[in-house]
């Protein structure tokens, strides 16, 4: 599952940066907590970018 989410979140970047409504949607459609997409993508170095909740510090 950790190498799905990695990979989701290397489609989804743009630019090195991933918007957190896109990140939400990610999570909910793997069904596992934001966190673990904020996870995945501090390991790959991809910043989530205008963040609405606070949700990926």
């Amino acid at each position: 599952m950790e190498e799905e989410i990695k990979n989701e979140v290397i489609r989804a970047a743009k630019d090195g940066k991933l918007p957190c409504k896109v990140a939400l949607e990610l999570a909910n459609r793997l069904n596992v907590p934001p966190k673990k997409i904020g996870d995945a993508a501090n390991e790959l170095k991809i910043k989530i970018s205008a963040c609405q909740l606070g949700c990926f510090k």
